[in-house]
């Protein structure tokens, strides 16, 4: 129980002690002016009738205040699950940019590579055919060099056989 609470309690409980201690007192009439005439009624009566009508008014504005702050709570409450939801959607939003993004940038990373790979066969495959060229012609100049290095040969053979000296 909370200090307020316990505070109107004790005034609740002293005004109904001193109602209780003297009513013979509230309840006896008394001669009293209501504005415009005089009327013959019990005071303490009517007085006890309007703080009990005043403690009414006050729960019944307590209540609507309460009613009114949950109300509103609720409300509050509700708007922030929207904007909570709409983050949410937001940051998912900005995590499927960003995945689309480092795709993009994947796919062009293994377009270049893939690029970078075609040329370097293609000048593989030129390197080689150009070694395969120049091995070519090594074969030929050399395959010329044996013929001419076996005619010398053919020309001593048969020009020593037939007695001339052997042409330098």
């Amino acid at each position: 129980m909370g200090v307020r609470t316990g505070v109107l309690l004790v005034v609740v409980l002293l005004i109904a002690a001193l109602a209780a201690l003297n009513w013979g007192l509230i309840v006896s009439p008394t001669a009293m002016s209501i504005g415009f005439m005089q009327v013959n009624a019990p005071f303490g009566l009517i007085m006890l009738g309007l703080t009990a009508l005043l403690g009414i008014f006050f729960v019944a504005y307590v209540v609507y205040l309460q009613s009114s702050i949950l109300l509103e709570t609720r409300r509050h409450t509700k708007e922030m699950q929207a904007q909570r939801d709409l983050a949410d959607k937001a940051e998912a939003s900005r995590f499927t940019e960003l995945r689309n993004f480092l795709e993009t940038q994947e796919n062009a990373h293994m377009a270049r590579n893939a690029e970078r790979h075609a040329a370097m066969l293609a000048r593989v495959e030129q390197l080689e055919a150009a070694m395969k060229v120049r091995s070519e012609q090594l074969d030929n100049t050399l395959a010329a060099h044996i013929g001419q290095l076996e005619d010398r040969l053919d020309r001593r053979s048969t020009g020593a056989a037939v007695g001339m000296p052997p042409a330098v």
